[in-house]
């Protein structure tokens, strides 16, 4: 499926029920596929979703001279780094398109080859993200970038040396550059508040798996004491929470009945409690999760977005659209991306009673508090969605979309929603599977 033009057409107000599965999580298996390049040995990563994510970081590697094969079972691949190449960064820029993994590609092949490419960076627009983070980082390790017209080069002139660095937000991204480059850094690397998504510790797992030494303190400090080599890794990626999380929101929007397979409960204690808060229902089970609206008035909630272990950011848009059928005022606090509440706006013209402030509501002021961003959102209920047609803006945001549409009374007509299989593996197969009515169209 494209990434542009893609539409369907989904007559709502029907329940979605039944069972579908979720595969490895996007936000992990893009990055071991890239750490598949420190390796002096090939690398097998099974549970990869087939999402347009990984083809993007697969042509990637295969332009790295990286030699990617799908393995013998469904979800695997089969990663040969043994011989890795520079490439052009026409080469780079052709696939990298609307992802921002190129980035993460530049420790690994600093080390392996001495130099890394990087064009202008793509991705969601949901706010700045900007790459000097990252730039700022390689430069302490030792590497000297240098700004072209086409991108950035980036060269490592002797081995890079470990460093002493503190995030000022443990952002996910910069946490694996600095696990992505200190692994094969020469000495001690110690990274001050960093990121501990699950995601992030998984990436760990993998790097421990191929010779890393790292440590992670309770005070999100990791230390990463370099060594000379790193051999291939064995490893079954988590599951995607963030996709469990999305259909889960949809069951409860909908009215329905969703189990999720694959989905577990410690990675997603912190979305659950708020599920059931809100009124939605749900049963652990050893091979996932089923959720479901079991009856009765949804609540309000009062929602405060955070880094790990708080609620994510990524939780946050789908479950939106079933606060807007909860009885009373809800709140969501948006603190980790800037402008993440363009979604609302296609709500509002269905039906939603959604206001976005700049000030920070919910009870703790955040750093963009006084940078004059639509960071909160004030959701009045309950009320009823009619049909309309929607542009999808983002991932997140796109799967909101459709969960409002499904919900909605009449038709809607969704376009650009391949965009959500960035993120969200066979989605127009898993609609079919949960009974919605909808057409596909080109």
């Amino acid at each position: 499926m494209g990434l542009k033009g893609d539409r369907i057409t989904i007559n709502g107000g029907r329940p979605l029920q039944g069972r579908i599965e979720v595969r490895g999580a996007k936000n992990f298996v893009t990055k071991a596929m890239v750490a598949a390049i420190l390796g002096e040995s090939p690398s097998v990563l099974r549970n990869v979703p087939d999402i347009s994510d990984v083809r993007v970081v697969r042509g990637l590697l295969e332009v790295h001279g990286v030699k990617v094969t799908d393995g013998a079972e469904e979800g695997e691949l089969l990663l040969d780094p043994s011989a890795v190449e520079s490439a052009h960064m026409a080469d780079i820029d052709a696939h990298a398109g609307s992802s921002r993994i190129p980035i993460l590609f530049c420790g690994p092949l600093l080390h392996r080859l001495g130099e890394a490419f990087i064009p202008d960076l793509g991705g969601c627009r949901i706010g700045d993200r900007p790459i000097d983070y990252h730039l700022e980082v390689l430069r302490k390790f030792g590497a000297v970038v240098d700004k072209l017209p086409s991108g950035i080069r980036i060269t490592a002139p002797t081995r890079l040396k470990g460093a002493k660095l503190e995030l000022p937000y443990p952002s996910v991204g910069a946490t694996e550059q600095v696990l992505l480059t200190a692994v094969r850094a020469e000495g001690i690397t110690e990274l001050k508040g960093a990121a501990i998504e699950p995601e992030i510790m998984d990436l760990i797992n993998v790097l421990q798996k191929m010779g890393a030494i790292i440590s992670v303190d309770t005070d999100r400090v990791i230390r990463i004491e370099g060594v000379d080599k790193l051999v291939g890794y064995t490893h079954t990626a988590l599951f995607d929470r963030n996709e469990a999380a999305s259909w889960a929101a949809a069951a409860l929007a909908t009215g329905g009945d969703i189990y999720v397979g694959g989905a577990r409960q410690p990675e997603m204690l912190t979305f659950l409690n708020v599920f059931r808060k809100v009124g939605g229902a749900f049963e652990i089970h050893d091979d996932g999760i089923r959720f479901y609206h079991p009856g009765g008035p949804l609540k309000p909630v009062i929602i405060e977005t955070d880094v790990h272990p708080g609620f994510m950011t990524d939780w946050q848009q789908p479950l939106v659209v079933a606060l807007a059928k909860a009885e009373g005022v809800s709140i969501v606090h948006e603190t980790v991306y800037e402008q993440r509440f363009g979604f609302t706006e296609a709500l509002n013209d269905m039906g939603a009673k959604i206001q976005v402030h700049k000030e920070c509501l919910g009870g703790h002021p955040c750093r963009f508090g006084q940078r004059n961003f639509n960071h909160s959102a004030v959701i009045m209920g309950p009320t009823e969605l009619k049909g309309a047609d929607i542009e999808v803006p983002d991932l997140r945001g796109g799967f909101s979309h459709l969960i409002a549409a499904l919900t909605a009374e009449g038709r809607s007509t969704v376009s650009n929603v391949g965009i959500i299989s960035r993120g969200y593996e066979n989605f127009i197969t898993k609609l079919e599977l949960l009974g919605a009515d909808f057409v596909l169209e080109g």
